[in-house]
């Protein structure tokens, strides 16, 4: 019945609070009286209750104390509150003083004032106060309320309960809040206990909890890792508050307190990379971005725009995608010199209009095609644009003078066992082979033209290859796909029991991508720790349960059989390579053994000529000739394995 109570108007408000006053002055006098009634001047009393009724009318108005929702009283109300008392009692303490100055006598005396003042600003808190634990009260009484705990005691946990407190619409029964810190435990705050994590266990069956809420953001992966074990063990609905910066206008929405993401869970301690330095080395540069419109390459886009880039030229094919990212740079950055440039990677007079038009310093090459299933079928495809599109952009940037090109390739680039992951391996042998070439200054393009014989001319371009494993969120990757599949009602598609990947996010990988860009002298492969692999049947079956729902009862798992191509294991580096460190420990430097770029080219001519004619059997054959370790699995072209 309360809860369907209407919010009162607040001219009501507005006339309680002028009640209240009118008692406070009541009050003061009776204390100054000692209560002797005989003794009170009633037509003095009379004339201060019109004044100060006066005044607290043009104060109550200005300050608008009448203006919050009382069941939802605040601190903000209370200093509101406290600032109007002490205005209108100033107001009249100053009329007093006037009075004096021309020998009138005062109209109230300043021990009226003193206890007026104290007796209005408690009465007016008392009364909203007991209004809104009064709607509490009545919100309590459900019978079917969801028992929870919020973990975390510090600001954010406050205002977790908080938003719960202000809406009636919300069934939850905050029973304690947990947290690590030794010294919060046995406090209370809003009368809720705050009890020790340590005890999560046994604090879970001791309160029957249906729930808890992760409000810290400083919790480490690990600990939140366990204590989402726990809970799911126990059949607590894990839920999670968003970052400070979505809160809507500052304040959080229960709307915004939802289900704990995977990605949560798989995120690991943000990544320190040297901002000053990348800062200077790419300060008012032309920098372009091959792939721009992809998962990896707008990420980049949205990091490079926190530097002092002289312009940043957004290539991609894909006119939708550039169309959303251009739109949303022209929200975020006001004043951000970049150009959207549509055009393919394999169109060599189209991207030699681009370097002519834009000459950029810089290359990110992160356009390329990455579905393992997609490109086992269509292995021409895949040499058109990841070899060819990497060899154009790769041939432009040394002609035009670019001082860095920076690949992004994949741990599916070693040993591989499929199309895509063959395809750009060749292309990391091509421009690692062509850095080489260049620095022992004897490259001279199939067309005669010479680019490097006068270094004083060209720039020497420094090529660079990243490598990296699966990244979370990314277009067509397995979690999407596994909480659309949940969403449906399953089943959920797992390839294989045993299949394991190694996860990043985009940001961690992009930090790292522009760190190894800044500190690469030319012809490295930059490996990045990618943390501990995930098998992918575990991962499945923490989704399901933080969806609240139970695997093979709720929502089936089923084996689908790996995919053409497809390895149970991926890995960072081949068996015959080793690694060096960096000065950053995330980064490493892969040694590699180096190709002579003549037999290199050569290869990649006669892959592309079949490629061109989509002759996909030769064009594979051709790729396993070059890159001796690629072994196919689970795929047609497993025969051509035989032959070699």
């Amino acid at each position: 019945m309360f809860s369907q109570i209407n919010i009162v108007p607040r001219w009501i408000i507005f006339t309680l609070d002028l009640m209240i006053c009118f008692v406070s002055l009541t009050i003061a006098y009776l204390i100054k009286y000692n209560f002797d009634f005989s003794g009170m001047n009633y037509t003095e009393f009379s004339r201060n209750v019109l004044i100060m009724a006066l005044i607290n009318s043009v104060v109550f108005v200005n300050v608008k104390t009448y203006s919050g929702i009382i069941r939802y009283t605040s601190a903000q109300d209370t200093f509101r509150i406290l600032f109007s008392v002490l205005i209108s009692n100033g107001l009249f303490f100053f009329v007093d003083i006037v009075l004096v100055a021309f020998n009138e006598p005062i109209y109230i005396s300043g021990s009226v004032l003193i206890i007026n003042g104290l007796a209005s600003f408690l009465l007016l808190i008392t009364y909203r106060v007991l209004i809104k634990y009064f709607f509490l009260y009545i919100k309590n009484l459900k019978l079917d309320k969801k028992r929870v705990m919020i973990y975390g005691a510090g600001e954010a946990g406050v205002a977790t309960k908080r938003t719960f407190d202000h809406d009636n619409k919300v069934n939850k029964n905050i029973i304690a809040f947990v947290d690590d810190d030794e010294r919060k435990i046995g406090k209370t705050i809003d009368g809720v206990k705050i009890l020790d994590a340590k005890n999560l266990v046994h604090l879970i069956i001791e309160h029957e909890l249906d729930e808890i809420i992760f409000a810290s953001y400083t919790i480490p992966l690990e600990r939140k890792n366990q204590i989402v074990d726990v809970c799911l063990e126990n059949d607590i609905k894990v839920l999670n508050i968003p970052p400070p910066d979505v809160w809507s206008e500052g304040k959080l929405q229960p709307a915004q307190i939802q289900k704990l993401n995977i990605e949560d869970l798989l995120e690991r301690k943000s990544i320190q990379i040297d901002i000053d330095g990348i800062g200077k080395q790419l300060k008012n540069k032309r920098i372009l971005i091959t792939g721009a419109a992809g998962s990896i390459g707008s990420e980049i886009v949205r990091q490079l725009i926190q530097f002092e880039i002289g312009l940043i030229i957004l290539n991609d094919q894909s006119e939708t995608g550039l169309h959303d990212l251009y739109l949303e740079l022209e929200e975020k950055t006001k004043n951000q010199n970049f150009h959207s440039f549509i055009g393919d990677v394999r169109d060599e007079k189209r991207m030699e209009y681009l370097f002519a038009t834009y000459k950029p310093h810089y290359v990110y090459h992160a356009a390329a095609y990455k579905h393992v299933p997609l490109m086992e079928d269509n292995p021409s495809e895949a040499i058109k644009t990841n070899v060819l599109g990497t060899k154009t952009i790769a041939d432009k940037s040394v002609k035009y003078g670019v001082q860095k090109f920076v690949m992004i390739s994949t741990d599916k680039a070693v040993n591989p066992t499929n199309v895509m992951g063959a395809s750009k391996r060749i292309a990391e042998i091509y421009v690692q082979s062509l850095n080489n070439s260049l620095t022992k200054h004897n490259f001279i393009f199939s067309n005669g033209l010479s680019y490097i014989n006068d270094l004083n001319i060209k720039p020497l371009t420094k090529f660079i290859t990243t490598r990296f494993g699966n990244v979370l969120g990314s277009n067509g990757s397995v979690i999407p796909r596994f909480k659309a599949q949940i969403e449906k009602g399953g089943p959920v598609t797992v390839t294989h029991p045993e299949i394991t990947r190694y996860f990043m996010t985009i940001p961690e990988a992009c930090r790292l991508v522009l760190e190894a860009g800044c500190m690469g002298k030319g012809g490295e492969i930059f490996l990045f720790d990618m943390g501990k692999s995930v098998r992918i049947i575990e991962l499945a079956k923490k989704m399901i349960r933080l969806a609240g729902l139970i695997p093979n009862q709720d929502i089936k798992i089923e084996y689908s059989g790996l995919r053409p191509g497809e390895k149970l294991f991926e890995e960072l580096l081949n068996d015959s390579e080793n690694t060096m460190p960096t000065h950053h420990e995330k980064i490493m430097i892969g040694k590699v053994r180096e190709y002579d770029f003549t037999d290199v080219e050569s290869q990649i001519y006669s892959l592309i000529d079949y490629a061109k004619n989509s002759d996909d059997m030769q064009v594979v054959k051709r790729m396993k000739e070059l890159v001796r370790e690629y072994k196919s699995n689970n795929s047609i072209f497993e025969e051509l394995d035989r032959k070699f």
